[in-house]
């Protein structure tokens, strides 16, 4: 979201300016939950699969698991991942290279996550399983991006509706698209394979 957030802030305020003149689940820090509430709006996508939520969890909990079904990821490399601590890197198509610090880990459940360029500005992700039955899930993530989503809210609303928020949602059903399509023929998902977004491919 580093190099998205860099052309938004340089580009689409501009343009809008002058309309408006915006396994255990640990307990999330104090810090986190202050950081989680500067954000004024969210962008969330909910995709449902022909699988087991057991199985949606395997493999998005899986070390590296974005490369497996990322439309836009170049390549998913872990900085750590074990029990206690995970972490990784992703560097999209485009080159943009940025990272994950997961804050939450519920297993079986979903996580919740800080992504950004490293010593950069955050944006929080949240990934929630939904069992349906036997063989049949969903998964939503929800996005609350850092650009254009901090601040007056009022000021805010019109830029990050009409040039946020279309983009992420592109971007996030792209994602769940890319993880439904490896669940259903059980290799890779191909890149740019739902179409290209400049900010990522």
């Amino acid at each position: 979201f580093g190099e998205v957030a860099e052309w938004l802030k340089a580009h689409a305020w501009k343009a809008c300016r002058t309309q408006v003149h915006a396994g255990s689940n640990p307990v999330l820090s104090a810090k986190n939950k202050t950081k989680m509430n500067n954000y004024n709006f969210s962008i969330k996508h909910r995709e449902e699969f022909d699988v087991s939520s057991q199985r949606i969890w395997d493999i998005i909990s899986e070390p590296s698991n974005l490369n497996h079904y990322h439309p836009f990821c170049k390549n998913n490399d872990i900085i750590s991942w074990d029990g206690e601590n995970h972490h990784d890197r992703l560097e999209y198509l485009n080159g943009v290279l940025i990272e994950r610090k997961f804050i939450s880990w519920d297993k079986n459940n979903g996580y919740d996550l800080f992504i950004g360029r490293k010593n950069g500005r955050q944006s929080h992700v949240s990934w929630r399983i939904e069992d349906i039955s036997e063989n049949k899930s969903a998964l939503t993530i929800k996005v609350h991006p850092w650009t254009i989503n901090q601040g007056n809210k009022v000021l805010q609303f019109i830029p990050f509706q009409l040039f946020v928020k279309p983009q992420l949602r592109l971007y996030l059903k792209s994602v769940l698209r890319g993880l439904k399509w490896y669940t259903e023929h059980n290799k890779p998902t191909p890149r740019n394979h739902f179409g290209k977004l400049a900010w990522f491919s």
